[in-house]
Order: C-alpha cells, then sequence, then structure tokens
C-alpha cells in the first residue's frame, strides 16, 4: 500500500491549491479527482461564465458607440461567442496539464503524484480510489485527508432539468445558437451574470423569476436597483414578487406559471430555461458516515477553521458552506494544509474577502454592508460618490456606477465595507480591503496620492466627505454626494455630526 503525507480528493480550485502548498513543505501528495482538473472553476464556473460575460460586455460597448444602422449589421454567432469560450478554457487546461506533468516528473523524486478516480473514504487513514474498473482500484494511506470535492448545481424534484432544455449553468454551453428566448429562475448573483450576458447579446429575450421584491436582495437596495435598471434597459423582463407553480417542457419548449402575491397567476411560453438556486456540496459518496464526519443542517461539511470533527481529516471549498467563491476555497486549503505542517496558528479570515459581480454594471464588495450594519446594530458612517463626479469615468463615458464606504460611527472611522459598482470596481476596492484585514481607520487611504485621471480617484474623495474637507460639497450635489450616519436604523445627513474634522 503506498503511503502519502496528504491525500487530497478533489481536484478543483481548493484541491489544487492545497496541493502545490504540501509540496512547498516537501510533503509527499497524492491528488485525486474523478473528472477534469480545474473543477467548476475552469469548466461550468468561475472561468467560463466570467469568458463569456467579458466577450458579452465588449459586444455592449461596441454598440454604445455605433449607430443603430451598424449594430444592425453587427452579426455576432452563438458559435463566436464560444470559440472565444473553448479558447480561454483550452488555455487554462493546458497550463494546468502541463503543470502536473512537469510536477510528476523525477526533478520532484515522486512527491506528487496525479490519480484519476473517484475518491473515498475507507477509514480515517485508508482512502479507496475507484477507475471504473475494479481492478484497477486502489487503496492508499495518509497521514492527513483533505476533502475538497465541491459542489454541484442544485436541482428542484418538480422542474424537469434535462441540459438542453431546461439547463442548469452546467449545460448552458450546450446551446448551439442564442435562444430566442430564455427564463432564468433565480436572481442571486450567477442569474444575475447570465442575464446580463444573453441581454449583451441583444439576440435573446431574457426574463428573470425573482420570488423577493428585488434581485440581489442580500446587498444594500441601491445595488440592487441600479443593477436592475440597467437589466431593465437592456431588454430583461423581471418577474418580482413571483412564484414559480410549475415548469415543464412541451413540444421542445418550455411552459412556466407565476403567481404573484396580488393572488393572479400567469402563463409564458420560452424556447430554453436556466435554473439556477444555488448549489450543493458533492459529499454524497465520500464514506463520511461510516466515518462520522460531521455534517451540518445545511448538509456541508462542519469545520471548525477548516478541521473536521475527525482529527486528520480536513476540509476546504464549497463543502464547507463557507463563501462559494475560488479564491477562498484557494485560500481555505492552504490554511488547511499549514496547520497539518506548518503549525499555523492564524485562524482564517472572512471579513476581507473581495468579490465581484459580472454584471451591467461590474459590483466589487469587501466587508460588510449597510444592510448587514443595520441587522448587527452597528453604528456607522456611510459616503458615497457617483461615478458622473470622477473625471476618468466622465473620459470614458462611463458614468453609471458609485462608490460607497462603510466605517464606524467614531473619532477612529475604522474601515467596515466597500462597495464598487462600475468600471473598473474590483480593482477599486483592493486598498480598502487590506486596511479592512489591518483595522484600520480612514487616514491611510486619506493619505494617498492618486494617480489622475483614474477610478479611483473618486476613493479619495469619499474619505474627504467624511473628513469635512471634500472638493465637491455633499450638501450642494446632494444627488450625486452623500454623507450620513446610521444608528439603530434611523440615517442622519453627514452636516449634524458635531465630531467631523473641520
Amino acid at each position: 500500500m503506498e503511503k502519502y503525507d496528504l491525500c487530497i480528493i478533489g481536484g478543483g480550485p481548493a484541491g489544487y491549491a492545497g496541493a502545490m502548498r504540501a509540496i512547498d513543505f516537501g510533503k509527499k501528495v497524492i491528488l485525486i479527482e474523478k473528472d477534469k482538473v480545474g473543477g467548476a472553476g475552469l469548466y461550468d464556473g468561475a472561468l467560463s461564465s466570467k469568458t463569456m460575460w467579458e466577450f458579452s460586455n465588449q459586444i455592449a460597448n461596441v454598440k454604445s458607440v455605433i449607430s443603430e444602422k451598424a449594430i444592425a449589421n453587427l452579426d455576432i454567432s452563438y458559435e463566436d461567442l464560444m470559440n472565444s469560450h473553448d479558447t480561454a478554457l483550452f488555455d487554462r487546461k493546458f497550463q494546468l496539464s502541463c503543470h502536473i506533468k512537469l510536477l510528476e516528473s523525477e526533478s520532484y523524486k515522486g512527491k506528487f503524484t496525479y490519480a484519476r478516480g473517484e475518491g473515498s473514504l475507507a477509514n480515517k487513514h485508508e482512502v479507496l480510489i475507484k477507475r471504473g474498473n475494479k481492478k484497477d482500484d486502489e487503496i492508499i494511506y495518509a497521514d492527513n485527508i483533505l476533502l475538497a470535492t465541491g459542489s454541484s448545481p442544485r436541482r428542484l424534484p418538480n422542474i424537469p432539468i434535462d441540459e438542453q432544455t431546461i439547463v442548469t449553468s452546467d449545460g448552458i454551453h450546450r446551446f448551439t445558437d442564442f435562444p430566442e428566448s430564455l427564463v432564468i429562475l433565480g436572481a442571486g448573483v450567477i442569474g444575475c451574470e447570465f442575464a446580463t450576458i444573453f441581454s449583451n447579446m441583444g439576440k435573446t429575450k431574457v426574463s428573470l423569476i425573482d420570488k423577493a421584491d428585488r434581485i440581489l436582495p442580500f446587498e444594500d437596495p441601491d445595488i440592487s436597483e441600479t443593477v436592475a435598471q440597467n437589466l431593465e434597459k437592456n431588454g430583461v423582463k423581471i418577474h418580482k414578487n413571483s412564484s414559480l407553480e410549475r415548469m415543464e417542457i412541451i413540444d421542445g419548449k418550455v411552459e412556466y406559471e407565476l403567481s404573484y402575491k396580488d393572488g393572479h397567476n400567469e402563463v409564458f411560453h420560452v424556447e430554453k430555461a436556466l435554473v439556477s438556486v444555488g448549489r450543493v456540496p458533492n459529499t454524497a459518496k465520500l464514506g463520511l458516515e461510516e466515518l462520522n464526519v460531521a455534517i451540518n443542517q445545511r448538509g456541508m461539511i462542519a469545520d471548525i477553521d477548516t478541521c473536521t470533527n475527525v482529527e486528520n481529516i480536513y476540509a476546504a471549498g464549497d463543502v464547507t458552506g463557507h463563501i462559494a467563491l475560488v479564491n477562498v476555497g484557494e485560500l481555505e486549503a492552504r490554511h488547511a494544509v499549514e496547520k497539518m505542517f506548518g503549525g499555523s496558528a492564524k485562524k482564517m479570515n472572512y471579513t476581507n474577502v473581495s468579490t465581484i459581480m459580472f454584471l451591467n454594471p461590474e459590483v466589487a464588495a469587501v466587508g460588510i454592508n449597510e444592510q448587514q450594519a443595520m441587522e448587527q446594530k452597528i453604528p456607522i458612517r456611510v459616503v458615497k460618490i457617483d461615478y458622473s463626479c470622477i473625471a476618468r469615468a466622465i473620459a470614458m463615458r462611463k458614468t453609471n456606477g458609485f462608490f460607497k464606504i462603510i466605517v464606524s460611527d467614531d473619532d477612529e472611522m475604522k474601515l467596515l465595507g466597500m462597495r464598487a459598482v462600475g468600471e473598473h470596481a474590483s480593482s477599486a476596492i483592493q486598498a480598502v480591503a487590506l486596511l479592512i484585514s489591518m483595522n484600520k481607520g480612514i487616514d491611510e487611504l486619506a493619505d494617498l496620492i492618486h494617480p489622475h485621471p483614474s477610478i479611483i480617484e473618486g476613493i479619495q474623495e469619499c474619505v474627504r466627505m467624511l473628513r469635512g474637507n471634500s472638493i465637491f460639497k455633499s450638501e450642494v450635489f446632494e444627488d450625486l454626494l452623500k454623507c450620513y450616519r446610521c444608528h439603530n436604523g434611523v440615517c442622519t445627513p453627514m452636516e449634524h455630526l458635531k465630531t467631523v474634522m473641520a
């Protein structure tokens, strides 16, 4: 029986990152993957959908600067979109494949092994690798085991998902052409991203089913309203406050029925449907029950700082249910390996995780938002600047967006969160993310000299508003600049504060 210092089950972003970190410690590691290295982060998740978004965004940008006649002559096929998509995936797949082959070479002295097959726990130290043919099955021994098997799209029992007509994010790439019409069930990040992609292309009538009164309900109303307005401007129909009564395939098309809070029902017909109602962990065949590995009420592997209740078994990525993001999964896996071999005492910190939503416009976030602060009864000060006040946004003709920074309601004004909506949003939040992790206030931001013209100059003006010495005065441009405090659900304009620096 082959012995290893670490066995990792799952070759997605988390598992791959964990394996590479174990190599740094000079450990002998085996990475088991039943399908494709890279997982959903490469094939049916982040890289895939974001490549589609980038392509559609470029088309939308071209349309915004050319005439109606030129737009009519702009003939972009689904094949063009998929060629861009497939090329990006091939490039990344090729990188990973070459990397693995080099790591398995003699120069690494057998420290890394990649095994194709389905891994499951035989006991706390032994892992069974099934390769489809029983005679090729193998059991290996590992001092430590990292579970990183990821997640899959959630399926609803009353919806006949065939991944052809009614699809999940796994099947949307099987389309052979732009559908004439597409309904998306689920108004979270993934649903809104695909609504953005297909509406940007201008060839599909998109509808979005939203059971709440607004999309992206986990974010502040100003963000969801901005995104919703732009989707509707792009031709997207948002079914607000609606409940899906049924969805079925009839004569190769989709028929669905919605009920509304006012008591009436409506029936709709579309060519395709996308079901985007979350994801579930891939834990069914791991053998967790036999080893009494704890599972929480949501079906995720219960962990404390990546440790399960079995001392040598760890978990990272989507199976833990913390934050289902590639960067978080990678951090968790690296952290788990550091705990195994490096004696890391520092705990995982989720408070400064930066996220990006590929919408129209782009949305980036770090830390808490206003509604979270109110739910947690945290007194805050909030400052907001519209993109139309930022010179670079004016030059780009991209003034649809805003920055919003949230700080503590005291003299320290410690940074608690930021939301950026618009061009360069994901790049703009990094300085704030760093200062949140350092538990710092706004003084460091105030002392920075930002390049001109740049989008991030808006951050500098936000900080100046908090300090009471901004170039544009919020009381003058009340519709574009806002500076206020919120306490116990009550918000007050900032000029009422006597503690603001003159």
